[in-house]
């Protein structure tokens, strides 16, 4: 009788450490994929207002290292003028991998290191009248004050 009843307290205990090592994994797993589906997110965002021209949108999800790169109207004038006039296009798709968790990352040599970093490669499919063409970039999203935020490669 007493082994009976240790064998239940054994098999009960096993269980309950399934089902909490289950939990704990399952937590872990929803936090890791929760910063990868705002980043995906973030970057989906910002291509979503290129892809409609909205320049001044796409331009306020940038780092705030990288709104110190241009002005917003220099950004605007710059983007609608070399897609629009010298591609001749009006918008174009894009493809987005799958974010890469860096351990940290600098946007250029002068920059400070981050640390809450993740690497996308985008490819835009341009149909013009120059013909057709991929232009593909490593972006960069990064959290600044609580917020994901987009970030090219200034490193030479």
């Amino acid at each position: 009788m007493k082994f009976r009843k240790y064998q239940q307290k054994t098999i009960f205990k096993i269980i309950l450490g399934l089902i909490l090592a289950a939990m704990l994994l399952f937590v872990f797993k929803f936090l890791f994929s929760s910063s990868e589906k705002h980043v995906k997110e973030i970057a989906e965002e910002f291509y979503s207002y290129e892809q409609d021209g909205e320049y001044a949108s796409s331009w306020e999800l940038f780092h705030p290292s990288m709104k110190q790169k241009f002005t917003k109207g220099h950004y605007i004038q710059d983007r609608a003028h070399v897609f629009m006039n010298h591609f001749g296009v009006d918008t174009f798709t894009y493809t987005l991998s799958k974010p890469e968790k860096l351990k940290s990352w600098k946007m250029s040599k002068e920059d400070k290191a981050i640390k809450d970093v993740y690497k996308l490669t985008v490819i835009q499919t341009f149909e013009g009248k120059y013909g057709n063409f991929d232009i593909e970039q490593d972006i960069f999203v990064g959290k600044e004050k609580d917020e994901w935020t987009i970030m090219w490669d200034y490193n030479k």
